[in-house]
């Protein structure tokens, strides 16, 4: 049996004589030595990851101004941060976007411009007391101008990701990157053989006080990260790090399209191999490390599993759905993640890092709560019409006409012979139709692309459809497409009107 301790590990690095690899190189290493062969071998097996981690900031100080002011509200570069810490104290979020460019700019370009060397103006507010008088303060600073400026981040290198499609028809944007419609790709994010955790699975050498590389510089690994959920394998980090010591090559804004802006970090942490059961757990493969792929175009907490994959899958560079073979890409950078195992290598192996013991160990078992509400969601169902007034594809424009005049209804839902939906007409149609003096079938004249919903959607999912294509209703259709009903604005407007 191999056993070893911190003590020894570290004796080795100041020595010199420790022997250091990546969590890709201990693969091949265990293959051909076992696990016991391995654990005598190596002492210390360095991991990398680098992604959107949109769970992250920076906590600052500012220093006292002359005269002195207690920030109420503060903004940096038009982002607004935090300041209900003490006088000039903030926390700035890193997915914080800014006031004037929207989800161009945020937090997490703050935080990049800042380690870049850039001036940030800084505008701040406050309601002035006998002791802090100043009620607005306006001035540039740069990172050495602060006193601390802390990465504080609340939830950093998640275990494994789950990977995301979508099978609606139109093109999703979301902070798993653009989805294309039927099934067209498939996003993931995650380093898989390198990633931190799964090197580590169970969390036996990473925990509070565990030191690692992040961002460029020696940060701490300060808790678990919220949400963590070890019972499935979605644990996650709580870290912290100066970022006066760190390099934007391992730190990044960015903005995803129609979702807002996130902060790439690099993340390393050395797992020193005290005993056999590390060896393998560093032994980790890719094919090793499973997630599931969700649909994404079900607008709800709980989406569906459209199928299991392991992360050789999803780097070979296509997966199968029903049958077909759909591209796969990925949203964080492996060659950064080998990138950074290796440096953190470096240091280890040249006596500029040496490996820790967690003080607390993390939490080994449980799954994140969902968010507690007690107050009802709206479903479409509650607040639709049941009356909607149909009519077949091969009836004229002038028998449209007529409904609409008998009903005094706006909109038809159009039916093939065996009562699914294949279309929508409303009075502008008509009108348009009578004006070109188009008096053909229905078919002819009829929107075929519908916007739909389902009786069980959320409400609020229904209104944000109808305001992104401004349309005023949409017919309501179960599995089959048989119409249920409609919704429509004025529906949504009275439902908001008893609630507020």
């Amino acid at each position: 049996m191999v056993k070893k301790s911190i003590h020894e590990i570290n004796k080795k690095i100041e020595e010199g004589s420790v022997n250091v690899v990546t969590a890709e190189e201990m693969v091949g290493i265990v293959e051909n030595l076992g696990v016991e062969g391995a654990a005598k071998e190596v002492d210390v097996v360095t991991t990398g990851t680098f992604g959107a981690m949109c769970s992250s900031g920076l906590m600052l100080n500012l220093g006292h101004s002359e005269p002195p002011i207690k920030i109420q509200r503060v903004w940096f570069n038009n982002v607004e941060a935090y300041s209900g810490i003490a006088a000039v104290d903030a926390y700035l979020g890193a997915a914080q976007i800014s006031n004037t460019r929207g989800i161009q700019y945020g937090g997490a370009h703050v935080i990049e411009d800042l380690l870049r060397g850039k001036e940030i103006n800084v505008h701040a507010t406050s309601y002035g007391t006998d002791c802090y008088p100043r009620k607005v303060l306006d001035t540039t600073i740069t990172l050495e101008d602060l006193n601390e400026a802390v990465l504080l981040n609340p939830r950093n290198a998640y275990q494994k990701y789950n990977a995301a499609t979508n099978s609606s028809k139109r093109i999703l944007n979301t902070y798993m990157g653009e989805l294309l419609p039927n099934y067209g790709n498939v996003t993931y994010s995650g380093a898989g053989v390198l990633s931190p955790l799964s090197n580590d699975p169970g969390y036996e050498t990473i925990g509070t006080g565990t030191r690692i590389f992040l961002g460029g510089a020696q940060g701490y690994v300060i808790g678990n990260g919220t949400q963590h959920s070890p019972s499935g394998g979605f644990g996650t980090l709580m870290l912290k790090g100066n970022l006066k010591e760190m390099s934007p090559e391992y730190l990044r804004a960015a903005s995803f399209t129609g979702y807002g802006t996130t902060l790439y970090m690099g993340i390393g942490i050395p797992i020193p191999i005290l005993n056999e059961k590390l060896a393998a757990a560093t032994a980790v493969r890719d094919e090793d490390v499973t997630t599931s792929v969700l649909d994404y175009a079900v607008g709800s907490r709980d989406k569906p599993v459209i199928r299991q994959v392991n992360y050789a899958e999803l780097r070979s560079g296509s997966v199968q759905i029903e049958g077909k073979d759909v591209p796969t890409s990925s949203l964080s950078s492996f060659k950064n993640a080998r990138k950074i195992a290796n440096e953190l290598k470096e240091w280890v192996k040249h006596g500029r890092f040496f490996v820790s013991a967690p003080v607390e160990k993390l939490i080994r078992e449980g799954s994140a709560k969902p968010m507690k509400q007690t107050q009802a969601v709206p479903l479409v169902k509650d607040v639709m019409s049941d009356f909607i007034v149909s009519i077949k594809k091969d009836q004229t424009v002038q028998d449209a006409a007529k409904k609409i005049w008998e009903n005094s209804f706006n909109h038809l839902a159009v039916v093939s012979d065996t009562g699914e939906l294949v279309g929508i007409l409303t009075a502008w149609d008509i009108s348009k139709a009578v004006a070109q003096s188009n008096y053909d079938s229905v078919e002819s004249v009829m929107t075929k692309k519908v916007l739909t919903c389902a009786p069980n959607e959320p409400v609020d999912l229904a209104a944000r459809r109808l305001d992104r294509y401004g349309v005023s209703a949409m017919p309501v259709i179960d599995a089959q497409k048989k119409v249920l009903g409609i919704i429509t604005s004025d529906n949504i407007s009275k439902l908001f009107a008893r609630r507020y």
